[in-house]
């Protein structure tokens, strides 16, 4: 993958199903900011409460007013495992890879997941800095953006 937070490199190979918006529309503005190279979190417009994944309502408040907040696409990794077995006939000559879980300070400490890019043999260290690596798929009918992540040289 480049440094330029963009690359024509695929952190997994082609033939993975695209990712489909629900069609109640849901998450539809994290996909529009992934777009962007933007990464968006819900938050609740009453309490203020961040919450991944995306629902109707506040976990915390059980509020209905909840919203989209562009966040810093940096975090640091609260766990990560190195995936040897495919789950998809696609991804049969990518193993192994490394998935990740990752926690956003700016949003309240909600966690993400995605693929951590880089070296898959390497083991990097809970906590360790990670940032965004905005993955467009331009090829595709309908055009997408994912979100994976790789270490950072920043302290965490």
């Amino acid at each position: 993958m480049s440094n330029d937070k963009t690359t024509p490199e695929y952190a997994l190979p082609p033939g993975l199903p695209r990712p489909r918006p629900a069609a109640d529309g849901l998450e539809s503005p994290f996909w529009e900011g992934t777009r962007s190279h933007e990464l968006r979190i819900q938050r609740c417009r009453a309490c203020g409460g961040w919450q991944w994944g995306p629902e109707w309502l506040c976990h915390q408040c059980l509020g209905w007013n909840m919203g989209w907040d562009a966040v810093a696409p940096r975090g640091q990794l609260y766990a990560w495992e190195r995936v040897w077995h495919p789950t998809h006939p696609a991804l049969r000559e990518a193993v192994p890879y490394r998935v990740a879980l990752v926690e956003l300070p700016e949003a309240g400490n909600v966690r993400v997941i995605g693929t951590l890019v880089g070296d898959p043999l390497e083991s990097p260290a809970i906590g360790s800095a990670v940032e965004a690596v905005f993955e467009d798929h331009d090829d595709a009918d309908e055009p997408y953006t994912l979100v994976q992540w790789r270490t950072s040289e920043r302290s965490s």
